[in-house]
């Protein structure tokens, strides 16, 4: 399964919010420097979706606010 995901960086506050099936807006503290904001984005989403972390791999969007993960096992 591929999510597509809107991600806001240095919020004040940490939450993820699911507009569709695959689409979701998540808010998380972290700054994107060396890629932290990518891992509160995960462990948000995980989280969120009640699964392991290990099974989400970023497939687009490293550099970008507008995100794609693709969820194994689903």
């Amino acid at each position: 399964m591929i999510i597509s995901v809107k991600a806001h960086p240095k919020s004040k506050q940490a939450k993820a919010k699911r507009l569709s099936e695959s689409l979701f807006e998540v808010w998380v503290h972290e700054a994107p420097d060396k890629g932290r904001a990518n891992e509160a984005v995960i462990e948000l989403l995980s989280e969120h979706l009640d699964i392991a972390k290990s099974r989400m791999t970023l497939i687009s969007g490293a550099s970008s606010r507008n995100k794609r993960f693709e969820i194994a096992g689903s």
